[in-house]
């Protein structure tokens, strides 16, 4: 019987946890993307100001995967949202149930702290994950675009005085 366990992310992780969002990116086939380092995911987990949160996902005691999330918040809602960035487990874990047990952990953080929806963004073409997070009673929201400006476009808008009026 496959033993998983789920526990949050120590800073003694971080090696592990840049390891594993780049495998995650190299399977996104956006391995050149990837420029954070393990001093800029310690910062951002357990500097003064965290951002982010990660819980480690183990197989038999071998790490399998992970998840990262944030909060996010609905003003619709008056309520807190958890936000999922990142979610990985690697393909000898697959099919074990190690991806359910990280939702359905995260799900159990979101209702324990009263915050009001759980989501994430998966990229158009992978159908399988699609088709898992479908069976999990997840919707997708077709209406609903994602924009984002990041890298130079982010500092020239910064930078532009605003209009005269």
């Amino acid at each position: 019987m496959t033993a998983i366990s789920i526990r949050p992310a120590t800073p003694e992780d971080v090696p592990l946890l840049v390891s594993l969002v780049r495998e995650l990116a190299e399977y996104e086939k956006l391995g050149h993307d990837v420029v954070a380092t393990e001093q800029d995911f310690h910062v951002a987990l357990f500097g003064p100001r965290p951002v982010i949160e990660a819980v480690i996902a183990s197989v038999d005691g071998a790490p399998a995967g992970c998840a990262l999330f944030f909060p996010n918040f609905s003003t619709f809602l008056g309520k807190p949202g958890l936000y999922l960035e990142d979610l990985y487990v690697r393909p000898p874990a697959r099919g074990l149930g190690v991806g359910r047990a990280l939702l359905q952990h995260l799900a159990r953080i979101a209702v324990d702290r009263g915050w009001g929806r759980f989501e994430w963004s998966v990229l158009d073409w992978n159908e399988p994950a699609i088709g898992f997070y479908r069976k999990l009673g997840a919707e997708p929201l077709s209406e609903w675009t994602v924009f984002r400006i990041a890298g130079e476009r982010l500092r020239k808008l910064a930078s532009t005085n605003p209009p005269i009026l």
